[in-house]
């Protein structure tokens, strides 16, 4: 069966995106190591253009529009919104970014940076919201992960990090719509050796885990709360094809798991990374035994955050230390 996405799509965008997006570093940590058993590389898409892995979709989705384009319109709660911004801003096209209310305030703002126009609405309404904008300016909509060309970019992080660390055999990434793992499984499954490509996902928002246990795409989660609030969306039909296909699973971890990967990469490997990000250390973390003796690569995937879930970390700290 051909795939909505394949690996020579993915090499495509590489070359692409190469002059607007960075070649984010890796880095190791000798003590997580020691923790789990295993070998983990970190490639840190924090440190990416706008924060996010995201630029790399967004990137190759905005170059392929036609010249005649009258601009560009997305949905998101924040980081493919600033990617858009960032991308729309390369060609000078008008966008028009669709956010939930309650995403974080950093995230509008950076979006307002770029120059793009931010249109609010409820989380349960950002589908049809971004469909008006449409409608209204002719925009054309670029989807935060059920796009070909946006898991084509994605994929592009994977690749690097394939290049960068020889010999990887898993590759562990956030999931919530799917476009990052299901980019990571097309780059994977186009080199050689089996590589095994597992998603870390929040129990609070777990569509994905339970739709490729089962094997047919399962609604997502209503009202979903959770600190991985890049994570809020359900898996898309294109990566869940994608996914299924290549044999991909995903780990769920807790909302106190998320809190201390945060907290780990901020104390330990003095990387910021939103707790979306953080969510591959939780899922090691819970199954090590999968892990063990193996050269992981670990996607963390932004680290555009306010912040206010390292206060909250510190006062759990507090109150389990009893010197405090």
């Amino acid at each position: 069966m051909k795939l909505p996405v394949e690996y020579t799509d993915v090499e495509s965008a590489a070359q692409r995106i190469s002059p607007f997006v960075h070649r984010t570093p890796v880095f190791t940590s000798a003590t997580f190591d020691r923790e789990v058993g295993a070998e983990v590389f970190f490639k840190a898409e924090n440190l990416q253009k706008v924060g996010a892995f995201k630029a790399r979709g967004a990137t190759n989705a905005v170059l392929q529009l036609p010249d005649d384009v009258p601009g560009v319109v997305t949905h998101s709660s924040g980081n493919h919104g600033q990617a858009i911004a960032y991308a729309a801003a390369l060609r000078d096209l008008p966008a028009w970014i669709v956010i939930p209310r309650t995403a974080p305030y950093l995230k509008i703002e950076a979006v307002r940076s770029y120059g793009a126009h931010v249109v609010f609405c409820d989380h349960a309404e950002r589908a049809s919201t971004a469909a008006d904008v449409a409608a209204r300016t002719g925009a054309v909509l670029v989807h935060p992960f059920d796009d070909p060309a946006v898991i084509a970019g994605q994929g592009t992080a994977t690749l690097e990090l394939l290049d960068q660390v020889p010999g990887v055999d898993t590759v562990v990434a956030p999931i919530g719509g799917g476009g990052l793992l299901s980019g990571a499984a097309t780059a994977a499954a186009g080199r050689p050796g089996p590589i095994s490509i597992i998603g870390a996902e929040p129990f609070a928002v777990d569509d994905a885990y339970r739709s490729l246990e089962s094997g047919h795409r399962q609604p997502g989660v209503e009202n979903p709360v959770t600190l991985a609030d890049g994570l809020l969306t359900g898996i898309g039909a294109r990566p869940f094809t994608i996914l299924q296909s290549l044999g991909a699973t995903v780990i769920r971890v807790t909302e106190a798991a998320i809190l201390e990967a945060s907290l780990f990469l901020v104390d330990r490997m003095k990387l910021v990374v939103e707790p979306s990000g953080a969510t591959p250390i939780a899922a090691i973390r819970a199954q090590p035994e999968r892990f063990a003796g193996r050269r992981v690569g670990v996607i963390l995937s932004g680290g555009n955050t306010d912040l206010a879930w390292l206060s909250r970390a510190r006062r759990a700290d507090a109150v389990s230390d009893p010197t405090t």
